[in-house]
């Protein structure tokens, strides 16, 4: 009987080894399983973090992109509004030299008719006559010219700032937004 309670026992022992090694295969299958299945969510984590950083990151090159354009265009303008200012500028003080031109010269044409007529008088008293008329006239012309001369001068100036002054205010509107 020993033989058999040998034999008995070792087959104890070898279904107890059966089992327990069956346990240990179905316990560490569980643990790599689980194993894996914490590496397969923990990328998926890394990869949407990633995934997240990448359109940031994006969204930041993009935005940086349109500004650095709308910056660009913004120039742009104000360089031509300054084009625009000074054919402006040109034009208007080309005219008001024409102007002083054309003055100078109806002037100079009054002094010499006047020196014509002051040669043919005949009295003291009708040469300081006509000197008189003349001052009081050449005053008048000085006067009136100085105000047209001032008040082409301003709307020059005014018409002429207009496109900075514009570029101003759409700077002012542009910027001035809080983002």
């Amino acid at each position: 009987m020993s033989s058999t309670k040998a034999k008995a026992a070792a087959e104890q022992a070898a279904a107890t080894i059966e089992h327990v090694t069956h346990q240990t295969e179905e316990v560490a299958a569980k643990g790599f399983d689980k194993t894996l299945m914490a590496m397969k969510e923990g990328m998926e984590k890394a990869t949407k973090g990633i995934e997240t950083s990448q359109m940031k990151m994006k969204e930041s090159v993009e935005k940086a992109m349109k500004t650095a354009e709308d910056m660009m265009s913004f120039g742009q303008g104000n360089i031509e509004a300054l084009m625009k200012a000074t054919q402006i500028y040109a034009s208007g003080f080309q005219d008001i030299s024409k102007h002083l031109a054309a003055s100078s010269k109806a002037s100079l044409e009054d002094s010499v008719a006047f020196t014509k007529s002051l040669m043919g008088v005949k009295s003291v008293k009708e040469a300081v006559d006509l000197q008189s008329g003349f001052t009081k006239s050449s005053i008048e012309k000085a006067v009136a010219e100085t105000s047209k001369l001032t008040d082409a001068t301003v709307k020059l100036a005014e018409q002429a700032i207009a496109p900075l002054t514009a570029r101003m205010s759409l700077a002012v509107e542009t910027f001035g937004k809080t983002h």
